[in-house]
């Protein structure tokens, strides 16, 4: 007999919460001690592969290219802390490779708000 075939697995949505909120609070409490680490960094979202071994962490940050590209680095040198930390949460035999990425989308939103009210202008006119 045949078994049903499922659909896809919610294993690694719930993985990336998980991965959230421990990235989340471990920047919130500043238990990443790197210099290079801004404050104000916030985690947008967490992407997790099917296979749990990778999670990309998106991550907005406050500041100039140079501050930025810093953070990123200081996030990637502290990424095996954090894993550390969602190891001793996570029930999985898995723990995902955490890899840092800052997210634009935020200033994507602005530039695409920036080119609507320039249209809405320009046909007032």
């Amino acid at each position: 007999m045949r078994r049903a075939t499922r659909g896809p697995s919610r294993r690694p949505e719930q993985v990336a919460e998980t991965i959230r909120q421990i990235v989340a609070d471990a920047l919130l409490r500043d238990d990443v001690r790197d210099p290079r680490v801004a404050s104000g960094v916030t985690v947008t979202a967490v992407h997790v592969s099917g296979d749990l071994s990778h999670a990309r962490v998106l991550v907005s940050i406050p500041g100039d290219d140079e501050q930025r590209e810093r953070t990123i680095e200081g996030l990637g040198s502290a990424a095996s802390f954090l894993r550390s930390r969602a190891a001793k949460v996570l029930t999985t035999r898995i723990v995902p490779m955490l890899h840092f990425e800052r997210d634009t989308s935020p200033e994507r939103a602005a530039r695409i708000d920036e080119l609507l009210s320039q249209i809405r202008e320009e046909t007032q006119d």
